[in-house]
């Protein structure tokens, strides 16, 4: 790993711990468990799809959302513009983010059948159930965070919760990685592989990362292309590239219309694979 996520997975053990000291495990899979499930991913049949994300803060960008910005009518705007799902940040230190805010989200997605994602550093079971028991439908997991062991012990939790999982890689080893882990897990949940194009050492963007590990892509789930991705014109070069969809977060944050923004990106993508599908 490098500085920025040893900074992130330690603090999460932490929150992680604390959690747990305050409700113990078993309590927590009962809460889980009664939580209606939420509704499934439901990607476009050979087209594109788009993972909308809020996020209040950006390590790199600083301030995204404005005070008392409770992101439930962003969300509802992403829902209708025809996002798959929405990735909401839980990660107090650097996001400000909390998951009671994952659970206002995910409640305002239901009436549209649109899954809410936990997006955060999770380095524990524990932390899966949580996401769960806020009514989420979905998580990432970062694969450089987490050893095979603990890798295999957070998905298993998250298969017996129904969670879809986005496996995020950063380099080609780590996407023949996730690949390997959705081959050997085909059938038993639904999983998704992203390419995280930024640098960990600078937090900057690299979108030429995108065309450079397009050869590395595996086949064995949707590619997820993650950050960098500012336009229309973006998507329709993803989806030449073989990415199956796209997680965009600060340039959604930022934009005057982020429904429309969605909608050109859909229609971009959707109609390049069209045809040359």
């Amino acid at each position: 790993m490098n500085g920025f996520l040893d900074d992130m997975g330690r603090a999460s053990r932490v929150r992680a711990d604390a959690a747990r000291a305050k409700e113990p495990t078993a309590a927590l899979e009962r809460r889980a468990a009664a939580t209606p499930a939420a509704p499934p991913l439901a990607l476009a049949p050979g087209g594109f799809d788009v993972i909308a994300e809020i996020k209040r803060r950006s390590p790199a960008a600083g301030a995204l959302a404005a005070a008392g910005d409770d992101g439930l009518d962003r969300a509802r705007d992403y829902a209708r513009a025809g996002a798959v799902a929405v990735s909401v940040l839980t990660e107090p230190t650097r996001f400000d983010g909390e998951l009671g805010h994952l659970e206002a989200v995910a409640a305002a997605l239901r009436p549209f059948g649109v899954p809410a994602m936990r997006k955060d550093f999770l380095v524990d079971p524990y932390q899966v159930l949580e996401a769960r028991a806020a009514g989420a439908g979905g998580v990432l997991l970062i694969l450089r965070m987490l050893s095979a062991a603990q890798c295999a012990e957070l998905l298993d939790v998250a298969e017996r919760c129904g969670l879809f999982v986005l496996l995020e890689a950063f380099d080609a080893d780590e996407l023949a990685r996730a690949g390997e882990l959705a081959r050997a897990r085909a059938g038993r949940g639904t999983w998704l592989v992203g390419l995280n194009c930024r640098d960990l050492q600078t937090l900057a963007v690299v979108p030429a990362r995108f065309a450079e590990l397009a050869p590395s892509l595996p086949t064995a789930a949707p590619v997820v292309a993650e950050s960098g991705i500012a336009t229309a014109a973006d998507a329709r070069r993803l989806r030449q590239l073989g990415y199956r969809l796209a997680l965009v977060g600060s340039a959604l944050m930022t934009h005057p219309e982020p429904a429309g923004w969605i909608r050109s990106v859909l229609t971009a993508a959707r109609t390049d694979a069209a045809q040359t599908g």
